[in-house]
């Protein structure tokens, strides 16, 4: 069957396509029916039935003779550290960690927030909580104190997992600090913590609260299998709001386990036993999705690394993990392929790798510009593939369903909706726009399974936050268009459509050619205040490597590049060169908090930023353009 057939069988009988991708799943009850409608538009999937994930993603493989196959690869070039480990050993692992924490009174329903690095442990203790039915809620290592505060006030915890340190490029990241003035910050107090010593930095243990990775093992027996609701949160992952509330996204366990199941063979192409790698962090949605669950349930081996595209110890490294590894299929962030590029732009550190192994590249996160897809291409030799979800909704709802059928590519789109998203493009006031025209992204409810169903004690604001503005419909929160083949294109988020002289314009078609100029490596572009037009675009330029050419020249040429492909209505006029772009530690460039900054506006310290010294850095960058003078 190709697209057009699955899709279609999709959207004529939703229903019997869950149930049969259900099948895939080893359930303690098969549940009944796939979709409850009983409280829409807040929907569920799978309630009735009883499964555990755990036991998908660990012993149902040792059980069916993958016990020796390697189940987690750990690489990382900052230590000099490198370890397989086994179905059989991932399980033994995880059910002896399961049975330290039941043992300390954790049972379904409890939370368990998890503040760790990228070390195969913090799949251990997420793995260990979905073993007993135990919620968990994995902050990114070495986030602030008072943002995990906030975390543990929202979630109320049971217990808190967490490293003594993490480690970055050149320096040690205590952790043990953070989480103790992050205790003492929150209202409520876990009744014990875990802490797992890195040797690299171990730290003093609280007496009465905090007891040693190891030490609580001893002496317990291993955890069997809880079985759960399918409706029952497998976790808990916090994403920051508008408001500066972080939202608790909420992940139902049985639509979890059969959509990322699902998405393994048909949007990513890997059979079990193939090497699947996704380079992110376990503290982003695709690091639960995709480091995590998605290749264990699915028979796959997942890699943990603990490292950077450059610097770990250059712009080679992914080269290297995925020769020495047999990586079959790696799904990375845009950002992560840029800062290659501006490294190594000739990609000549590639030559020194065998890496045939590799089919496919899959590229998500940020919108994966034209330049660095071509770069990409010439580079690996292989598709690379773009694609688009959120953390909300969990894995891919649009991409080149590869193991179904390789459709044609268009280099700026992420391609088609996948079974389970209706996807329309709407305007304010809720009517569809014709194909081509730039409006907001929403989905066609209900969504399907292992989306959010809520937001964890906060229907209220789910409901506001994703169903009010467009009745009937998800609102994604980004805007873009659909071309006449059903192509979706990613334009911007809504608030960085920009109106320009009530010209509504995308800053992502701008930064699309700026892109493309030859010495830019990577580039934002953010609407600032104007009293004329109302906005004005204006564009950050991070330049290659090894480029010496004078800053104007190449602001000149900018320009007139885009006053070429988009026309003398964007008024594009304003872009200054900077060292580096604000991001999150996803890679994701901070442009709201950006454009405050131009406009003199106040601003909250994003929790996610990677370095708050680059907001200082743009802020002196703006001034001589008339931005930024507050």
């Amino acid at each position: 069957m190709g697209y057009d057939e699955v899709y279609g069988a999709w959207k004529a009988d939703p229903e019997a396509f869950w149930m049969e991708a259900a099948k895939a799943i080893d359930w303690v009850e098969m549940p009944s029916r796939a979709l409850n409608d009983s409280k829409a538009p807040l929907y569920e999937w799978f309630t009735d039935g009883k499964v555990n994930a755990c036991y998908n993603a660990l012993d149902r493989h040792v059980e069916n003779g993958q016990a020796e196959q390697v189940a987690v690869i750990y690489d990382s070039p900052i230590t000099g550290t490198k370890a397989k480990f086994t179905y059989a050993e991932m399980r033994d692992k995880v059910a002896l960690f399961a049975g330290a924490l039941a043992a300390k009174g954790v049972a379904k329903g409890d939370r368990v927030i998890i503040y760790m690095p990228m070390v195969p442990e913090a799949l251990v203790a997420m793995l260990a909580c979905a073993r007993i039915g135990a919620v968990h809620s994995v902050v990114f290592g070495g986030f602030a104190a008072n943002e995990l505060a906030v975390r543990i006030d929202d979630a109320t915890p049971k217990a808190i997992i967490a490293a003594s340190c993490g480690l970055e490029p050149g320096r040690v990241v205590d952790y043990k600090p953070l989480l103790d003035g992050a205790i003492e910050l929150a209202k409520h107090k876990p009744e014990f913590c875990v802490i797992f010593q890195r040797q690299e930095k171990p730290a003093a243990l609280i007496a009465g609260r905090d007891v040693d990775w190891n030490a609580a093992q001893e002496g317990v027996s291993p955890a069997e299998c809880v079985p759960v609701e399918g409706s029952h949160p497998a976790y808990i992952l916090y994403t920051s709001g508008t408001t500066g509330a972080p939202k608790g996204v909420v992940r139902p366990t049985g639509g979890h386990l059969v959509a990322l199941n699902w998405t393994m063979k048909n949007v990513y192409n890997v059979d079990p036993g193939d090497v699947f790698w996704a380079a992110s962090d376990v503290g982003w949605v695709v690091g639960h999705s995709y480091i995590c669950y998605g290749p264990l349930i699915h028979g796959n081996t997942t890699i943990v690394f603990e490292g950077k595209p450059v610097g770990t110890p250059d712009a080679g490294t992914f080269w290297r993990v995925i020769s020495e590894h047999n990586v079959r299929s790696f799904f990375t962030a845009p950002t992560a392929f840029r800062a290659i590029k501006r490294d190594d732009p000739k990609g000549e550190l590639i030559k020194d790798y065998d890496i045939s192994c590799l089919n496919i590249l899959y590229l998500a996160g940020e919108r994966a510009d034209p330049d660095t897809i071509h770069w990409a291409q010439r580079t690996l030799g292989v598709p690379v593939i773009d694609h688009w979800w959120q953390t909300e909704i969990g894995y891919p709802a649009v991409c080149n369903p590869v193991g179904i059928e390789l459709l044609p590519v268009k280099v700026g789109s992420p391609s088609v909706a996948l079974p389970g998203f209706d996807i329309r493009v709407l305007d304010e006031g809720g009517k569809e726009m014709k194909r081509g025209e730039l409006g907001a992204i929403v989905i066609k409810l209900p969504l399907p399974p292992g989306t959010l169903p809520t937001l964890w004690n906060a229907e209220a604001r789910f409901r506001k936050s994703y169903l009010t503005t467009f009745p009937g419909y998800y609102e994604t929160g980004d805007a873009g268009m659909i071309d006449e083949d059903g192509y979706l294109y990613i334009m911007a988020r809504t608030d960085d459509v920009i109106n320009v002289a009530g010209h509504r314009l995308s800053t992502g078609a701008m930064e699309e050619v700026l892109a493309s100029h030859e010495d830019v490596a990577e580039c934002a572009v953010i609407g600032v205040s104007d009293e004329l037009k109302g906005q004005l675009p204006l564009g950050f330029l991070c330049l290659n490597k090894g480029c010496n050419r004078p800053h104007d020249e190449i602001v000149r040429e900018v320009v007139k590049l885009v006053r070429e492909k988009i026309g003398p209505v964007a008024a594009f006029k304003l872009a200054v060169v900077v060292d580096r772009l604000p991001k999150t530690r996803s890679g994701k460039i901070l442009r709201a908090t950006m454009v405050k900054i131009a406009d003199n506006q106040d601003y909250k310290m994003p929790a996610t930023i990677d370095d708050p010294a680059i907001l200082d850095e743009i802020r002196l960058a703006l001034q001589p353009l008339g931005y930024a003078k507050g």
